[in-house]
């Protein structure tokens, strides 16, 4: 379980279609770089959130670390986009006794959606996204939870028929997160509010 709240922005190193080493597994694998703040505590099989994707530590330095990306999580994700360089979202799964500032975020993506604007608003931002999978628009409502990222972030307007929504960042969000970085057409993770699906099933 996570909470949204993005502890640093960390870089990627590799994306391996296949790492035959022992903790690449055969598979796809990802490594990250400038992680050291979320590695403190960190545990050979432990959970972080890159980019709002709940996955699982093979192997770490005191600076690195790297996961493994199964198929699904690629299909459903844009980890499989991430070049050397590339700059991501990185939260530890929530401690017993923390303070939760988010939502319950739960690393599950849910499908990917792409930026159609950004436009600055003072010292804020306005952006707008469109959902890769329209089905998902009931669980998005005004002033609801959604995780952009990783990121917990507030819905401000919704078009269901035409499945858009879009979200303003604040200025301190601007700096600690990697949404500044990108721009229209690019694609981000969405999960949306568990508790919505949830109330529906």
């Amino acid at each position: 379980m996570f909470t949204g709240i993005v502890e640093c922005m960390g870089k990627v190193v590799e994306f391996a279609p296949l790492d035959t080493s022992e903790s690449g597994g055969n598979g796809s694998s990802l490594t990250i770089s400038g992680a050291e703040q979320v590695l403190s505590d960190c545990h050979l099989g432990d959970s972080i959130a890159i980019n709002g994707t709940c996955l699982t530590v093979t192997e770490f330095t005191k600076d690195t670390f790297k996961v493994g990306c199964a198929p699904e999580t690629l299909s459903r994700t844009n980890l499989g986009q991430l070049q050397p360089g590339s700059l991501v979202n990185l939260e530890r799964a929530l401690a017993a006794g923390h303070r939760f500032g988010g939502h319950f975020v739960q690393g599950h993506v849910d499908t990917t959606a792409e930026i159609i604007s950004a436009t600055p608003d003072g010292n804020s931002i306005w952006f707008k996204f469109r959902v890769g999978d329209k089905k998902l628009m009931p669980y998005i409502i005004p002033k609801g939870f959604i995780a952009i990222d990783g990121t917990s972030l507030t819905v401000c307007d919704v078009n269901d028929d035409e499945a858009w929504f879009t979200i303003m960042l604040i200025a301190y969000s601007q700096s600690h997160v990697i949404m500044p970085t990108k721009k229209p057409g690019d694609l981000v993770n969405i999960e949306v509010d568990m508790l919505g699906k949830y109330v529906e099933k």
